[in-house]
């Protein structure tokens, strides 16, 4: 186990991050995760990295600096990385944005409550795509879409309190994707709109999301949201198992789950554990019950344990890798006859640690 350090303040005045809620930065946790790797590699053991943390920021492709750490990492044999989706799948974060061939704009509608001290948005979108945006307030002012390519401007609002930064960015030296970030600091309560402007005569898609509501100051969301790609970062990551979570009482799953798949179609999550009402070991040596995806995370790790230990550590099969796992895990995986797959709320189906075991058997 890793106990990462917190935050900077700094970062958390800059993000608008509630007092007591745990955050920390990318760099401290790619840290974290070549300690564990140095570690394993010392005492020659496999490692399973069980990673709860996530972030609903970035394009949401799996090729994030965090996503390709897990990637280099668990592509070795005996590293294994099981990554909880998120908890985002009700929460209205995420808006998806469909544009016509010569449709003007698109309104996209925010909700913000009374006592919101700021939120963040971003814009993805893929080259060739490109937009700009104007925003609106409650009160109807707005600031223009004054487009530049790289680089942001500061907003002053005259009849509300809030300043607005707009930054636009060209990242990713493979697929020229866009990012638009918008920082809103003490946003009025009511309705913002922001309108949405292609700059290439194309048919194009665009993607929003809104900060982890554990990482809100107050009530912020879309009002005609998009439950799928709720996936949180780094979980899009292609080699580690992005796991969901659901209710083994009536096998539905859990309604906060993160859904996918992937903004580029990658299959998250893999597949989904229990997640609902399950009872452990809690802090102070007490038991408690637990929800949500980091708990069907953990059931996953040491499902992934166990097989480590049966092919590495008993001498089975000593070069297994992460994607053989995966792929164990999915073949063996319960599906209903009713639902099709891969689903974006179950993935390739249930965990079933015995059937994965019984696909070793057979072959």
């Amino acid at each position: 186990m890793v106990k990462l350090k917190p935050a900077k303040q700094y970062l958390r005045e800059f993000f608008f991050i509630p007092e007591d809620a745990a955050a920390y930065q990318e760099n401290d946790i790619m840290a974290g995760l070549a300690y564990l790797d140095q570690l394993a590699q010392r005492v020659r053991m496999p490692l399973v990295i069980c990673f709860g943390l996530g972030s609903n920021m970035g394009s949401h492709t799996g090729v994030s600096h965090l996503s390709t750490m897990l990637n280099n990492i668990t592509l070795r044999s005996g590293r294994v990385a099981v990554t909880a989706v998120g908890n985002e799948g009700n929460e209205r974060h995420h808006y998806f944005g469909r544009m016509e061939e010569g449709q003007e704009y698109q309104n996209v509608e925010i909700s913000v409550g009374e006592g919101v001290e700021g939120f963040s948005a971003e814009l993805w979108a893929r080259a060739p795509q490109r937009f700009v945006v104007e925003i609106i307030s409650p009160t109807g002012e707005r600031m223009p879409s004054d487009y530049i390519l790289s680089g942001g401007r500061e907003f002053r609002f005259l009849f509300e309190d809030t300043r607005l930064t707009v930054d636009y960015r060209i990242t990713g030296i493979l697929n020229g994707a866009q990012v638009i970030y918008m920082r809103f600091e003490n946003p009025s309560q009511g309705l913002w709109n922001i309108r949405v402007f292609p700059e290439v005569e194309l048919a194009s898609i665009f993607n929003i999301w809104l900060p982890m509501e554990e990482l809100s100051t107050g009530e912020v969301f879309f009002v005609r949201s998009n439950p799928d790609t709720t996936i949180t970062v780094p979980s899009t990551a292609i080699v580690p198992i992005g796991v969901g979570a659901y209710d083994v009482r009536d096998n539905s799953i859990y309604l906060r789950s993160g859904r996918g798949f992937t903004t580029n179609g990658w299959i998250k999550p893999d597949l989904v554990a229990p997640g609902v009402g399950v009872f452990g070991a809690g802090p102070n040596n007490q038991f408690t019950t637990r929800d949500g995806t980091s708990v069907a995370a953990a059931i996953t790790a040491g499902a992934v344990a166990l097989m480590l230990e049966w092919g590495i550590v008993r001498g089975n099969y000593t070069a297994i890798t992460s994607i053989e796992i995966k792929n164990v895990l999915i073949r063996g995986a319960a599906r209903d006859s009713k639902r099709t797959y891969p689903d974006q709320a179950f993935g390739w189906g249930r965990l079933d640690l015995y059937q994965a075991f019984e696909d070793f058997r057979i072959r």
